[in-house]
């Protein structure tokens, strides 16, 4: 079989009917053929076609049922249907047409006419496919442009630290690795997409981005907080959430912004309910924000801070399982857990660099 040619699938059970569209169509194409609408429905998921050409009257399944199932499997993704028949009237054509068909062939075939019929069918859809192309291509670029928007955003968040790029690869890596992990809980297969982790990952650093608001005597202040203090650091998630929800607006409800707005809310809220700022508790918390909560301890756990010395990786992990079902999702947790040994190697690839005091938690 030539791969440069186009592939069309005939579906007719009157060997006749095959024979004769075969002599029309084996100059041009490869012609491939299946006796039935079972064996049409295999074929199409097996040598994705350009083109059916799919007869009406078969016994057992009739073409109707095979497209509607088709449909179903979502298996036919922009190949075109033409179907055949010896019926012309019109109420036959709209059921084709309402079930997705492109065309109608009569039979007996006229050869010019299924020539040129199939031609214009399969231009328009080399059409689409390239417009499709144009159209991945450029959400890619500004997918990756997006990208960079939001690492940079992220960054801004903390600018006055000099470790903060480091800090933000190594939240990233750890909320990608754990996300991953809990896609293995069969809880969380259909939630956690491979798209959703990406865009997990990508929204990351933005958790903090709140802080912005901070002002520099709180967010580096080197000793503890005062009472009045703390409540406006506390403020830091809504701030966050609050710009990044605008930010969906103007992007369309974007999902890398949605879940990094949902991450800027929620990092901060406990498993009990005794977190901040909304006390929100279990699966009220969204999966980005629980999973963000347990990397961001982390980090800062096993990072130097004005106010602390860096813990030991097996302190910090001790800590992280103290937290299991209080302030941290048992199910993150677990999932934390599984990939624990993988941290310290990622931690000396990304480890700190500067000495400089360093922004609060």
């Amino acid at each position: 079989m030539d791969r440069t040619r186009l592939k069309i699938l005939v579906v007719d059970d009157t060997k006749t009917n095959i024979d004769v569209l075969e002599g029309i169509l084996s100059n041009d194409y490869d012609v491939c053929v299946a006796l039935n609408g079972k064996k049409a429905i295999e074929l199409t998921e097996k040598i994705r076609p350009d083109l059916i050409l799919l007869d009406v009257m078969m016994p057992e399944m009739d073409g109707y049922e095979t497209l509607r199932i088709m449909r179903e499997k979502n298996i036919l993704q922009g190949i075109p249907v033409i179907f055949l028949t010896a019926k012309a009237d019109s109420k036959s054509e709209q059921i084709g047409l309402d079930l997705g068909a492109v065309d109608y062939i009569t039979k007996p075939f006229n050869p010019a006419l299924v020539t040129l019929r199939i031609k214009n069918q399969l231009q328009l859809k080399q059409q689409r496919d390239h417009l499709h192309e144009l159209v991945d291509e450029k959400t890619a670029d500004l997918r990756k442009t997006l990208k960079v928007m939001l690492m940079s955003l992220g960054s801004l968040a903390e600018y006055r630290d000099p470790e903060t790029g480091e800090h933000i690869k190594r939240t990233q890596i750890i909320v990608q690795r754990i996300a991953e992990e809990l896609r293995k809980n069969p809880k969380y297969t259909d939630t956690i997409s491979p798209e959703y982790i990406e865009n997990l990952a990508t929204a990351a650093p933005l958790h903090d981005i709140g802080k912005v608001g901070i002002h520099d005597r709180i967010l580096r202040k080197p000793g503890t907080l005062t009472q009045d203090e703390r409540k406006i650091m506390m403020q830091h998630p809504q701030m966050g959430y609050d710009v990044l929800q605008e930010a969906t607006k103007e992007l369309h409800d974007s999902p890398m912004v949605r879940i990094a707005a949902e991450m800027a809310l929620g990092h901060h809220e406990h498993w009990n309910g005794e977190g901040y700022p909304n006390h929100k508790k279990h699966d009220d918390i969204p999966i980005g924000a629980r999973i963000m909560a347990v990397a961001d301890v982390y980090d800062a756990l096993v990072s130097k801070r004005p106010y602390k010395e860096p813990y030991p990786h097996q302190v910090a992990v001790s800590e992280i399982i103290k937290g299991r079902g209080t302030q941290f999702d048992p199910d993150v947790v677990d999932a934390f857990l599984a990939i624990a040994d993988q941290l310290p190697e990622i931690y000396e690839r990304f480890k700190d660099t500067s000495s400089s005091e360093e922004c609060r938690d």
